[in-house]
């Protein structure tokens, strides 16, 4: 099949067109690929200077169509359209059964995309390739197990239904189901890519009573206005924190969200938090850092958490988000900013490299 190929870290991507997927096994289907994004997650993989992993297929934002099911596949048929989540949830396990299913211990190879055994259905000449992030969307076909693959209604577009995979259910699970943010809280999010401004949108459903945001790109800034945030900051000119502090009478916001990963954004948020609040981290931090935390941080009752795919349960998430899109609540055209054919892929990973637009969505 054809796909797009990470062979070395901080190098270009190979566009080639020799991977052999396997049939599905056991509880198995195999998805044909229409549409998958570029998260910066994907980015962070192929930037990084050095790693094993390798060769992989990376993509981990994806829709397409069911067109094989392997023996006892209960959920899916032939034909139906699917969105692929990073996250399965088996359902029994104890954090299952403890309502975290996004930390359902069956989710968590994700970062090797192999299977529970260590086996790839992915290979190139013999040699194992690897199933990014356990979707591997930048190939036109996968092969991934029944729980990863989400149904939705024949009619509803996969260029939508792809951006939910990732951007969405992390950036308004967030919100909703992360920190819960309830009705007429303020609220203040740094970092404004897909994820960023996901999370935005998940404040205006929450009814939030402001929506304070913060970005140097000034296009993105212009997005998460139209996108419902109530108080736009140029970091590079704004003094964030105290920017927060004046929006809410000196008071700090309820709740905080750092939406790429950056240390600096993360201790503005935990800084901008009033005594009480909570501080979210939603971003991909991938590097080991130190926040310096003052001496009230604990006497003041602030909270940090961390947030994986917004706490979602894809089977239970994904019909939500695209039920409140169908009521015009949840804008999910204006996401996709670039369409990339599949062999445009580093065309792409520049842009995202660029901070150029929100999602970059890659076609077959």
């Amino acid at each position: 099949m054809r796909a797009a190929l990470l062979e070395k870290h901080s190098q270009p991507l190979t566009f080639v067109d020799d991977i052999d997927v396997e049939d599905p096994r056991e509880g198995e289907v195999q998805v044909q690929v229409s549409h998958c994004g570029i998260c910066h997650s994907d980015l962070t993989i192929v930037d990084m200077p050095a790693g094993e992993m390798l060769p992989q297929v990376l993509g981990h934002e994806a829709a397409g169509t069911v067109v094989e099911v392997g023996p006892g596949v209960t959920r899916l048929s032939k034909g139906d359209r699917v969105m692929l989540t990073p996250l399965p949830t088996c359902g029994v396990c104890y954090f299952c059964g403890r309502g975290e299913p996004q930390l359902c211990v069956e989710g968590q190879n994700f970062m090797t995309g192999l299977r529970m055994d260590g086996s790839s259905p992915l290979s190139r000449n013999g040699e194992r390739v690897f199933h990014g992030f356990g979707l591997a969307g930048w190939g036109e076909l996968t092969t991934v197990h029944e729980r990863r693959a989400v149904k939705i209604p024949d009619d509803t577009p996969l260029e939508i239904a792809c951006v939910v995979g990732c951007s969405v259910q992390t950036g308004v699970g967030a919100v909703l189901n992360t920190a819960k943010v309830e009705e007429g809280a303020t609220v203040l999010v740094t970092g404004l890519g897909g994820i960023g401004v996901s999370i935005v949108q998940g404040a205006r459903l929450a009814n939030a009573s402001k929506i304070i945001v913060s970005d140097p790109v000034a296009e993105r800034r212009d997005y998460a206005a139209n996108f419902g945030a109530t108080h736009v900051l140029d970091p590079t000119q704004d003094d964030v924190v105290a920017k927060a502090l004046e929006y809410t009478g000196g008071i700090g916001v309820d709740y905080a969200f750092d939406g790429a990963g950056h240390e600096k954004l993360i201790e503005d948020c935990v800084n901008a938090t009033r005594p009480g609040g909570t501080m979210t981290m939603v971003g991909a931090a991938m590097g080991a850092y130190t926040i310096p935390m003052p001496a009230l941080f604990l006497t003041q009752e602030k909270k940090i958490q961390g947030c994986i795919l917004g706490s979602c349960n894809s089977h239970r998430d994904v019909p939500k988000f695209l039920s409140l899109w169908r009521k015009g609540a949840l804008d999910l055209e204006s996401m996709i900013t670039h369409r990339h054919p599949i062999a445009d892929v580093n065309v792409g990973l520049d842009h995202m490299r660029e901070s150029r637009g929100l999602r970059h969505v890659l076609e077959f």
